[in-house]
């Protein structure tokens, strides 16, 4: 297979679970700042323009975060990224979409790419604060979720490597985490697979 990814971004989830499922992939790095996802190769291969992109064996991509993660669960069952039940696999497809949709769609975006909201500068400062209140308001959601909980389920699974990626930046840019939030992502930087992705990607674990 073959994953097209940007160091510390949101592929980095991604990352992780290809690596606890111990798949064999290429990398193809996409450095955004630099245009690459607008590449007519790498448009062709993600006409979205977007990452991450995971092309499987037989040449067909699949694109957006929250696929990638359940195509990767179904497709490798045994490593139960998924709960067995249907009331635990819809309650992790939930905190997926909403960390995905929601704390890094609606609130990193607007920390991140603040030019995206508004060409005017003048109005960046308060288009950023109001990210970081979804992104507050949205980890204290969090909070309640893991109450009690080592991982979202119980036990590891895909929605924890999307949580784990918004943790990472609020660590990065000085967000506090929520007790539960801080203690999950202390936790996830102790599995042998995301010491290996952060590694991989350039970070000091």
């Amino acid at each position: 297979m073959k994953f097209y990814m940007t160091p510390g971004s949101c592929s980095t989830g991604i990352h992780i679970l290809l690596e606890e499922l111990e798949l064999v992939f290429e990398v193809t790095l996409v450095n955004l700042l630099a245009g690459d996802h607008l590449r007519p190769e790498n448009l062709a291969v993600n006409p979205k323009a977007t990452i991450p992109t995971l092309v499987r064996d037989d040449g067909s991509a699949i694109t957006e975060f929250q696929a990638i993660a359940w195509w990767l669960a179904r497709a490798y069952p045994k490593a139960k990224l998924l709960p067995d039940d249907i009331e635990g696999e819809v309650r992790v497809i939930e905190t997926l979409d909403y960390v995905v949709g929601t704390i890094h769609g609606q609130g990193y975006t607007r920390i991140f790419t603040t030019e995206n909201y508004s060409t005017n500068k003048a109005e960046h400062e308060a288009i950023q604060a109001r990210g970081r209140e979804i992104v507050d308001k949205g980890l204290a959601l969090m909070d309640g979720v893991l109450a009690g909980k080592e991982y979202v389920a119980g036990s590891f699974s895909i929605a924890d490597a999307a949580l784990f990626y918004v943790e990472f930046w609020a660590d990065k840019i000085k967000i506090e985490l929520p007790p539960n939030c801080l203690a999950h992502y202390q936790r996830m930087l102790q599995r042998p697979a995301v010491r290996r992705v952060l590694m991989e990607e350039g970070y000091r674990v």
